[in-house]
């Protein structure tokens, strides 16, 4: 099987972006139209999710038929309702009797500091991914989800730089495929895990006669958690942060085995943000699985957080500089412009 490195290499899998680049903001559907068995892992301490208590193992619904992913905070929610209003007209959902109800979790992340907060994902931007999603891989970098998300922000937005969204895909054996797809927008920094060095994150700075950060381009998040002046603004940190994303693989799972995955998964993260789950983020992965191969739960769930890994430094290395904010793919060589 030749592999487009996406998430719609999971068969079943469908992804659609709407941004609005003035405001910098967007929304994914991750669309699964014959249904999928989900879980859900959330590990930051700020989350803002929909429907994530009925994919509790113990609870009624077995299978999802979308999730979404969206910035502008608490108000991107609705973004939910607009894929809900796709797949119903679709005929896509859980058979209620009277009505086919379709089963769309989903996910936010804070971008309101970037661009404009007056306009944020709504129902019309939802209905808008939902009907342009397609198994072709997606566009990464400054789409959907991604539009707004940034990275480092522990000295404010103006030392943080651009991230965004990613995906990526791995063959597992016997066919089994499995796919991540990531919007990053953390607190921390981004870390290439094959050289362990930050790729995007806290940037420098010199406020008076203080200097933030060692002599180069990154002041390294963790490092300056510990120094008096971290630790004194941490408590003003802005808690506008978290990574969210979905892991799909082609596998006959059940809801517990998908939660399993979905916490697996959870390693990847931890490899590529640093630190990743604090309470100034809201951590969410959704774990999906389509059918159709039998699988080992504990090979899925370590090969998610391999790809989710993968995800997040392709969402870091496809962002373009925006609102301000550099991004690594304007960088022709050593570091990003600081011109957006």
């Amino acid at each position: 099987m030749k592999l487009q490195n996406s998430i719609t290499d999971v068969p079943g899998v469908e992804v659609g972006h709407v941004q609005d680049d003035d405001a910098l903001t967007g929304c994914t559907a991750i669309l699964c139209r014959k249904g999928a068995v989900a879980g859900v892992d959330v590990r930051g301490g700020a989350p803002g999710t929909r429907e994530t208590d009925l994919l509790a193992p113990v609870n009624l619904v077995e299978k999802v038929h979308a999730i979404t992913l969206a910035g502008g905070s608490a108000f991107g929610l609705d973004a939910a309702s607009g894929v809900m209003r796709y797949l119903d007209e679709q005929g896509v959902g859980f058979d209620a009797g009277p009505a086919k109800v379709p089963i769309v979790p989903a996910a936010i992340l804070f971008d309101l500091g970037l661009g404009r907060a007056d306009r944020r994902p709504d129902a019309e931007m939802g209905y808008r991914a939902a009907a342009a999603a397609k198994s072709d891989a997606p566009p990464e970098g400054n789409f959907g989800a991604g539009t707004g998300a940034s990275v480092g922000k522990m000295f404010g937005p103006k030392q943080a730089m651009k991230c965004g969204i990613g995906s990526a895909s791995l063959e597992v054996g016997g066919g089994v495929v499995v796919g991540a797809l990531m919007a990053v927008n953390a607190f921390g920094d981004v870390i290439d895990p094959e050289t362990n060095q930050i790729i995007a994150g806290l940037r420098s700075a010199e406020i008076g006669p203080i200097r933030l950060g060692q002599a180069g381009y990154f002041a390294d998040t963790l490092k300056m958690m510990k120094t008096v002046f971290g630790r004194t603004i941490l408590s003003f940190a802005a808690k506008t942060n978290t990574v969210i994303g979905v892991v799909a693989a082609n596998a006959d799972f059940t809801k517990a085995e998908a939660t399993k995955v979905a916490q697996m998964a959870h390693d990847g993260l931890a490899r590529t943000i640093r630190p990743a789950h604090t309470m100034l983020d809201g951590d969410t992965i959704f774990a999906l699985a389509t059918g159709g191969k039998k699988a080992d739960v504990s090979t899925v769930g370590a090969y998610a957080a391999e790809a989710v890994a993968q995800a997040i430094v392709r969402a870091t290395r496809m962002a373009a500089s925006a609102g301000g904010l550099p991004g690594l793919a304007d960088a022709a060589s050593g570091q990003p412009s600081p011109d957006a």
